[in-house]
């Protein structure tokens, strides 16, 4: 068995030409760091200080990330004041502002590599293109907007191959806040590794993994969020970058990993990152201003100014650099800090043009004076690996763990899209929503409470209710309230992808899973709840309010209500899809959800409903549910609401004696030439449904339209998946 032993100083001592073949020697791939890895028995040293020893004879697959002439420019909107003279004697000259646009250049013919080993860092001032250059490098800018070339291993680096064999890493921490490092880590492998690799290596893999991110310490810990206290800043970015090189990729981009952390933290995170690149891998970063002990970890720096290269290179050749260029770097002074505030004051003083001139020629001088140098380099490029055959080999040694060593044309058809089936995928995400939900019970109580207590009070004030023409009223309020509720009480769904937006739109963004999973995933665990409070609403109403046809009813009546839970759910989901804020989607829920209640057919008639307006009718989600109730509580055609004296009730007749009211009831008997007494029924259930409009649809159908509705909400909802996570600059 190996042994875990402190990390070797030399690396930071040796020249940068020398110290790629020491990485070339003995850098592990992931896989090979699973095999290798060993148990920590010293209390007092921490795990992000370790390196494992490695077999030598394991050497690296050489990649190399070239980029040439990399040019983007986006047009910005402007308004610009011209002088306009009026025709009128009295007026004097005024300006007008006319709107008009302009080509900001962001990025301006940028050129250099990356290579397996190293850290690339891209470093400069805010605004001077660091995250723009990562995100061209990563593929987040539209292909039609971006000028230039991107290759790996002299071959043009494809969409499709990019998204299997990288990984990005964004600025923010977007995790899971109830679930621990280890349960991150864990269904990041189970997304990531294939479904042919055993449970026990998926944990081996993780566990392995937490030891080269230094987090053994907080492996139990919860991620944590405002109210719920968890690991620090520093680990959580940690956990963050662990999630993305799960699957051991060959290209890893970071944007600001460093950004809101201590030195200490800082420190830390980029050594983590420096052990990942001598396993195999390319890493490119942007970096807004480094410490000195970050400055050694760094193989490779890229200056930005506005876009355009002001230095390239090594960071043992920067004071050379400036020296040539006349501004030497005093002994004792932070190199980086030195060269972005000579930067910053060439911008501020008329532009860095000198210093990106000055740059290509140093850079043209460097390499016309390094002849034997440049012999050695081409030589080593000439025992480079085909892209094909680098992938090839890299899959063999135990890289990309989601790849396949199946015969392939084309290095694209080497590695699957996704590394598992869609029913895995459905089960991991929704053993991970029902994880994270179950430990923030508070929410669920919420949403509970606010359906009990509604029930409470519906039960309590129509408590009873009788079959009287007063009764028949009543129960139709019942009804349209109980209904629009269901509805209501589903706005809490709206926050969920809301907050999760980001988290689905980095993990879809390299394949870690089908957005058609997550969809489907998402509508399988709120079913579960669905069914609870669906249940429990129909409970608390049903007998209190005195409904009518029994036990049967009443599962028919839980039916539409779980429907409308369903309906309302899904709805409140397709409007998190579209709406970018919270408050914002509150506001539009309420408001559309009040608009259904009023063309529901409860305050009017479909009848009466004006014909410019009836499509609003047909489309209300809550016409259906409640149709489908009173369907259920007036199908009876025996079953009478209205007895002889009782047809005055609802009219002003209704507050005469009883006595007056039979005598009304013989002449109108006599006029008509039928028997009418005091117990002869007059209005039947059927007769209410057709009083009120309802004779289109069977209830069974008004059932099966509001699922429906609630199926077209989830498919409207997969649909702004795919449109509104591309997650690429236009």
């Amino acid at each position: 068995m190996s042994r875990i032993v402190n990390a070797s100083p030399v690396r930071d001592s040796v020249p940068l030409y020398d110290r790629r073949q020491i990485v070339e020697m003995s850098s592990p791939t992931f896989g090979q760091l699973l095999k290798n890895v060993g148990d920590v028995t010293g209390d007092d040293e921490s795990p992000l200080h370790q390196a494992l020893t490695m077999d030598p004879l394991h050497s690296n697959i050489p990649f190399v990330l070239a980029f040439n002439n990399l040019t983007y420019s986006v047009k910005v909107r402007r308004k610009v004041n011209f002088p306009v003279i009026s025709r009128s004697r009295s007026s004097r000259s005024a300006a007008e502002e006319i709107p008009s646009t302009r080509t900001k250049v962001l990025l301006n013919d940028i050129c250099g590599e990356a290579r397996d080993g190293e850290l690339l860092a891209v470093l400069g001032a805010s605004g001077s293109g660091k995250s723009t250059l990562i995100d061209a490098l990563a593929n987040r800018i539209a292909k039609d907007s971006l000028k230039g070339t991107v290759t790996l291993n002299g071959e043009p680096l494809h969409s499709k191959l990019l998204k299997v064999i990288s990984a990005y890493v964004m600025q923010d921490d977007l995790l899971y806040p109830m679930l621990t490092v280890e349960e991150t880590l864990m269904f990041a492998a189970e997304f990531r590794l294939p479904r042919s690799l055993s449970k026990s290596k998926k944990k081996s893999r993780v566990q392995a993994l937490i030891d080269q991110l230094g987090l053994r310490n907080a492996a139990k810990t919860i991620i944590g969020d405002e109210g719920h206290r968890g690991v620090s800043g520093g680990e959580r970015r940690r956990v963050s970058i662990g999630i993305d090189i799960i699957h051991d990729p060959i290209i890893l981009f970071l944007d600001e990993p460093t950004s809101g952390l201590d030195s200490t933290s800082a420190f830390m995170v980029i050594k983590v990152l420096q052990r990942i690149a001598q396993s195999g891998s390319i890493v490119i970063m942007s970096i807004h201003q480094p410490s000195y002990r970050i400055l050694g970890l760094l193989d490779r720096l890229i200056f930005l100014s506005r876009g355009q290269t002001v230095y390239s290179g090594s960071p043992l050749t920067l004071p050379q650099f400036f020296a040539d260029f006349g501004n030497p770097i005093p002994e004792n002074e932070n190199r980086t800090e030195f060269a972005l505030d000579l930067i910053r004051e060439l911008e501020g003083s008329g532009g860095t043009k000198s210093l990106v001139d000055f740059n290509k020629t140093w850079q043209h001088m460097k390499r016309t004076s390094s002849t034997n140098q440049n012999a050695e380099t081409t030589a080593r490029n000439k025992n480079h690996l085909s892209l094909k055959e680098a992938i090839s080999a890299s899959i063999s040694s135990g890289k990309l763990v989601p790849g396949s060593t199946h015969v392939a044309t084309s290095p694209t058809s080497m590695v699957p899209t996704f590394a598992n089936p869609i029913w895995t995928e459905i089960g991991v995400l929704s053993k991970r929503s029902f994880t994270n939900s179950w430990r923030m019970p508070e929410i669920f109580a919420v949403r509970f409470g606010a359906v009990m207590v509604t029930g409470f009070i519906l039960a309590t004030m129509f408590w009873r209710l009788d079959s009287s023409p007063k009764g028949v009223q009543e129960r139709l309020g019942f009804f349209a309230f109980a209904m629009s509720t269901t509805y209501y009480t589903c706005a809490d769904a709206l926050p969920v992808f809301i907050q999760e937006r980001y988290i689905f739109m980095r993990e879809t963004a390299y394949n870690a899973y089908r957005r058609s999973s997550y969809c489907l995933s998402h509508a399988l665990t709120s079913i579960p709840a669905l069914i609870f409070l669906a249940l429990s609403f129909a409970a608390v109403t049903f007998w209190a309010v005195g409904l009518d046809g029994g036990f049967s009813s009443f599962l028919f009546y839980f039916g539409v209500i779980l429907a409308s839970f369903w309906a309302g759910n899904s709805f409140v989901t397709f409007l998190s899809g579209v709406v970018p804020h919270v408050m914002l989607g509150y506001t539009i829920v309420v408001a559309i959800l009040a608009y259904f209640l009023l063309f529901s057919g409860f305050f009017m008639n479909r009848d009466r409903i004006p014909s410019y307006w009836i499509w609003f009718h047909y489309i209300s989600i809550v016409k259906y549910p409640y149709e489908a109730v009173l369907h259920n509580e007036f199908e009876d055609p025996t079953k009478c609401f209205v007895r002889g004296i009782q047809m005055f009730d609802n009219s002003p007749l209704g507050a005469v004696p009883n006595s007056l009211k039979e005598k009304l009831l013989s002449s109108i008997s006599s006029t008509l030439n039928m028997r009418i007494t005091s117990s002869t029924c007059v209005t039947t259930g059927s007769d209410i449904l057709v009083q009120q409009g309802i004779t289109q649809l069977s209830k069974w159908n008004c059932l099966w339209v509001t699922i429906a509705w609630g199926l077209l909400f989830r498919i409207l909802f997969y649909f702004c998946l795919l449109l509104g996570s591309k997650n690429k600059r236009s």
